[in-house]
């Protein structure tokens, strides 16, 4: 179970590492500083920091709740893009929006 959590993790990482660009790149091109350091991103989050040691079962719980976490912030800015007519981040909200659901549900298979 490790190697495959292992692996799966690893995967998620990178992939988050690529949005984090990403969404930076949309920020900066509508004119907007980017944060830029890790009291920065913690301010601005919505999913806190995990404190404690869980074993691998709640690990892939709380990624999964995490998932979610993202789609309903990305929900909620949707409206916003929508009424300022910014198809480029309604389109980043959308792909967003897809990833997170598709990782929380393959999260859940873990879990069953």
């Amino acid at each position: 179970m490790f190697s495959s959590l292992h692996l799966m993790f690893e995967t998620e990482y990178m992939e988050l590492a690529l949005a984090v660009d990403e969404i930076a790149e949309r920020i900066r091109a509508l004119g907007v500083r980017t944060p830029a350091s890790y009291r920065e991103f913690s301010a601005l989050a919505t999913i806190t920091e995990d404190t404690d040691t869980p074993n691998a079962t709640e690990m892939v719980r709380r990624l999964e709740k995490d998932q979610e976490a993202v789609v309903r912030v990305a929900r909620e800015v949707f409206p916003v893009a929508e009424a300022a007519q910014d198809q480029s981040t309604v389109d980043l909200l959308t792909r967003r929006m897809q990833i997170h659901e598709k990782t929380a549900w393959m999260l859940r298979s873990v879990l069953e």
